[in-house]
Formats: structure tokens, C-alpha cells, sequence
């Protein structure tokens, strides 16, 4: 889980307390609440729930989920382009009776025709294109992979800088809420002393002046909180629920792992770099797609099908065929008066007209439609091909994939050197904020300090109210640049994750 693995945890400090006044309200709760009011109640959202809130919900997030889908399916389509294409066809049709032209010549029948046919294809391509494209796929899908990977970085870099915003927040509202505390006491401190003399209205006026300021300034501070909130959950996808609380705590230390390390780890393991380098890999990968192009190509194709041809109307071919029956009998009696004519012996003529079984055959026959399948001789078809000149398009290609690959270079170049500038102003910045976080608490100590030793002059009549509000503006400033500066370190370490691209143990 991202900021957890630093030690050394630093409190938010003692808030001062007046004669009167408490400890102050825990982060987050508005002004007026107790620490047991309800938001208490509520939901608690640590960061690795957000984290994975993130990953499941993030609009973004799951658009980069997504497109690696859609890589995955091409490079199962590249392997499926190495086997044989298979296509299945099945056609009918029907034409009415008449004259239809044909060759010049017009042809007809005088009954309406039924046909089908089915067919059952393979056609099977082979070129180097085909060999490479495989290769190129699985490059592009792994660069999906490192971009699915990068994205859930940044996602997880702008989900803890965010958390820690809100967490930010919820301490700079508990802060006002322990000052608004506390100008309460110093309101009754000073209706105190004037009610027995030892101050005049005026600063009772001062005072009641300054709790009302402090009350705006802590209902802006939980308003800031609640935005922040709100912000937060729209980059988790979800809605917010009522009363949820952020409660991780992430301590301050100074890292451990020198900044040699830290590059060398980027350089491996950056997502966004990988992601370039696999897209460089597909260029290259591309590049000899493209010149396969110059290679012969091999198609093989080759099926089985058959089709079926009938008539509407049986009476067609059954008068067809008695007419054919009719006319072969009266040419043998026309053979047989001529040849008995020249003394040959008489010769014996078929029927003359056709019979029942004849007659059910043939009808039998024409019901073919829509199955009655007879094949369609087989055959196979290899061509070898080879384009010898496609008007420069070939050259084009290969030229526009050398290009895609030189960028390819250039952006990983780029990406890499960025990579050492961002490693390096962050581990820079990290190592600032712990010296900053070291420096702000001891300013914030020195104004603690300096207020409670105000307010203790003030009690006993030494001092004017308005050192005591001098004193507490400059506490106030102290406290929260000691709380920013918490923060700066925790964002500062979410920025140098993202900048290696992977959590830091």
C-alpha cells in the first residue's frame, strides 16, 4: 500500500489550551461537534479501500482496461489468420416463366423455376505479412499491458495525492476548531476581568470579535474539507457516502534508499517506459511486415457444393416429354411405310404415349427444390503471386513503418530522459520536505510556546489582549505551515512513486 511503508511517525502537535479550553475536536469535525458526533458514525475510507475503489470504478482507468481487450482480439485474429478461412453459402432463387435475352437469342420456358445451391469453401493465404503480423500484435498487446499498468499509476498517484489533500484538510479544520476553542475561553476570560475591572469592554469586543472570525475561518477550513471529499470520490468512480472518514495516519522519515537505486528501478520497472519500448518492438516488428511485401504470395482455394433445379409446374415436363414420346412414335411409323414400301421387313413402334410410372419419374425428378442437392464437380485452385509494380505503394509503406519506428526511438529516448529529471527533482523534493517538516515543528513549538505564555500574562493582568491575539496569528500561521509542510512530504512521496512507476517498500 502506497505511504505506508515510512516510519517514524510525527504527531500533529499539542494544541494550547486555555484556563477553560479542551484538547480540540478531531480532524474533520465541524464546528460546534463533539468527538463523538455523528460523523463518527460513518463509513471509514482508508487508502488502499480507495486505491481499489480506484481500479474497479475509475471511468479512465477502465477505458485503458478496455483497449487491452481489444488487443488481446487482435492478436488472436493475427493466429487466426494462419489457418484456413472457411465460408458457407446458401442461395435460392425463383424466375418466373417467359423470354429472357441471351446471346442475342431470346430463351424461355413455360413454367416457373425454383433453384438452390449451397457451397462450402476454403480458401487458405500465406505471405510473410501474414507470417510477421502475429509478432507485431502480441508487441502492440504487451504495450497495452505497460499502458494498463502506467495508467493504474498515475490513478494511484492522483488517488493519494488527493487523499492526502482531504487528510490535509481534516487537520487544518481541527486546527480552527481548537482555536475557536480557545477564543471561546479567551471570551470568557475577558468578560471575566472586566466584570471585576482588570480590563476594559474594548477587549471583550476584540475578543468577540476575533471568535467570530475564527468560527468563519473553521467553517471555510470543513467547507475546503468537504470539496476536497467530493473530489476525492469523483476520481474513485463512486459516490460519496454521508459521514465517511479518512483516518490513515502516515508518518514522516527521511528515505533510505539512495537516489541510484531509485533511477535504476525506474528504468526497469516504469511502466510508461516499457509500454514505449514494447511500441518500439511492434515498429521494428512492422518495419519487416512491411517489406515482406516483396515476397510472392500463396492462395489456395478449394469446396464442395450443389444445387437443385425444378419446375413449378410437373405438367411442363410431363407434356414435354409425351410430346417427345409422340413425335418418336410417328417418325418410326413414317420409317416403317417407307421401308416396307421398299420391301423391308415392317418394324415395331414404342407406345405412343407415356405411362403412369413414366409419368410419376418424372415428376419424381423435378422435386429438387429446396434440397435435393446434385453435386458440383470439385476443384482446386494455387496461385503464387508477386506484385511487380504497385505505383511506388510498397516502397510508401515501408518508408512510413521506418518512420513509425525512428519515433518509436525518439519518444522512448525522450520518455527516459524525462524519467531521470522527474526521479531525480522528486527524490530532491522528498528529502527537502523532511528537513522542512523538521524546521516547522520547531517553529510551531516556539509559537506554542510563545502563545500559551501570552495567554498565561493575559490571566494574570501582564499582558494586553492584543499580544495575545499577536501571539495566536502567529501560532496560527506556524501550526499550519508545520501541517502543510506533514503533507508537502506526503504528497512529495506519492510524486516520486509515480515517478518510478511502481510503490516503494
Amino acid at each position: 500500500m502506497r505511504l505506508s511503508y515510512m516510519i517514524a511517525v510525527v504527531s500533529l502537535g499539542a494544541v494550547p489550551v486555555s484556563a477553560q479550553g479542551t484538547a480540540g475536536a478531531p480532524a474533520g469535525a465541524p464546528v460546534g461537534r463533539s468527538a463523538a458526533g455523528s460523523d463518527s458514525a460513518g463509513p471509514v475510507l482508508t487508502l488502499a479501500d480507495a486505491l481499489r475503489l480506484a481500479h474497479r470504478n475509475n471511468p479512465t482507468f477502465l477505458q485503458s482496461v478496455a483497449a487491452r481487450r481489444a488487443a488481446s482480439a487482435s492478436v488472436r485474429a493475427a493466429y487466426g489468420q494462419l489457418f484456413p478461412q472457411l465460408s458457407a453459402s446458401l442461395t435460392g432463387q425463383y424466375q418466373a416463366s417467359g423470354q429472357l435475352p441471351f446471346s442475342g437469342s431470346f430463351l424461355g420456358a413455360g413454367s416457373d423455376i425454383m433453384q438452390s445451391q449451397y457451397q462450402l469453401g476454403v480458401n487458405y493465404t500465406l505471405s510473410a505479412s501474414t507470417l510477421l503480423t502475429p509478432a507485431y500484435e502480441r508487441a502492440v498487446r504487451d504495450a497495452s499491458d505497460a499502458d494498463v499498468a502506467g495508467q493504474g499509476e498515475v490513478l494511484e498517484s492522483a488517488v493519494a495525492q488527493q487523499y492526502v489533500t482531504v487528510l490535509e484538510d481534516q487537520a487544518k479544520a481541527t486546527l480552527q476548531d481548537s482555536l475557536v476553542t480557545d477564543d471561546q475561553a479567551q471570551l470568557e476570560l475577558a468578560r471575566a476581568r472586566v466584570a471585576v475591572g482588570s480590563a476594559t469592554p474594548l477587549d471583550q469586543q476584540r475578543a468577540a470579535v476575533t471568535l467570530g472570525q475564527q468560527q468563519v475561518q473553521a467553517l471555510q477550513a470543513h467547507n475546503l474539507t468537504e470539496i476536497d471529499k467530493l473530489r476525492l470520490f469523483q476520481q474513485l468512480g463512486v459516490a460519496q457516502p454521508a459521514g465517511v472518514r479518512l483516518v490513515d495516519a502516515f508518518p514522516v522519515r527521511m528515505p533510505s534508499f539512495p537516489l541510484d537505486s531509485l533511477l535504476d528501478l525506474a528504468r526497469r520497472a516504469n511502466p510508461q517506459v516499457n509500454a514505449l519500448r514494447a511500441r518500439e518492438h511492434a515498429a521494428d516488428v512492422g518495419v519487416h511486415r512491411a517489406e515482406g511485401q516483396y515476397t510472392p504470395t500463396l492462395q489456395v482455394q478449394t469446396g464442395v457444393g450443389g444445387y437443385t433445379f425444378q419446375y413449378t409446374n410437373d405438367n411442363f415436363l410431363v407434356g414435354a416429354a409425351a410430346q417427345q414420346v409422340a413425335s418418336q412414335y410417328g417418325s418410326c411409323l413414317t420409317l416403317d411405310t417407307i421401308g416396307r414400301a421398299a420391301g423391308l421387313p415392317s418394324r415395331t413402334c414404342g407406345p405412343s404415349t407415356l405411362s403412369p410410372a413414366q409419368i410419376a419419374a418424372i415428376r419424381s425428378s423435378n422435386r429438387q427444390f429446396p434440397f435435393g442437392f446434385q453435386s458440383i464437380p470439385r476443384s482446386i485452385t494455387a496461385v503464387i503471386s508477386l506484385p511487380i509494380f504497385n505505383g511506388f505503394q510498397r516502397e510508401q509503406q515501408v518508408e512510413q513503418a521506418e518512420v513509425d519506428r525512428a519515433n518509436a526511438r525518439y519518444n522512448e529516448r525522450a520518455r527516459e530522459l524525462q524519467l531521470t529529471a522527474d526521479v531525480t527533482s522528486a527524490y530532491l523534493t522528498l528529502t527537502t520536505s523532511v528537513r522542512t517538516v523538521e524546521l516547522q515543528e520547531q517553529n510551531a513549538s516556539a509559537a506554542r510556546q510563545a502563545l500559551a505564555l501570552a495567554e498565561e500574562r493575559y490571566r494574570v493582568g501582564a499582558a494586553t489582549f492584543l499580544e495575545v491575539t499577536d501571539a495566536r496569528a502567529a501560532y496560527e500561521r506556524a501550526e499550519n505551515d508545520r501541517i502543510s509542510a506533514v503533507y508537502d512530504f506526503h504528497k512529495a512521496f506519492a510524486a516520486l512513486e509515480s515517478a518510478v512507476g511502481r510503490p516503494l517498500h
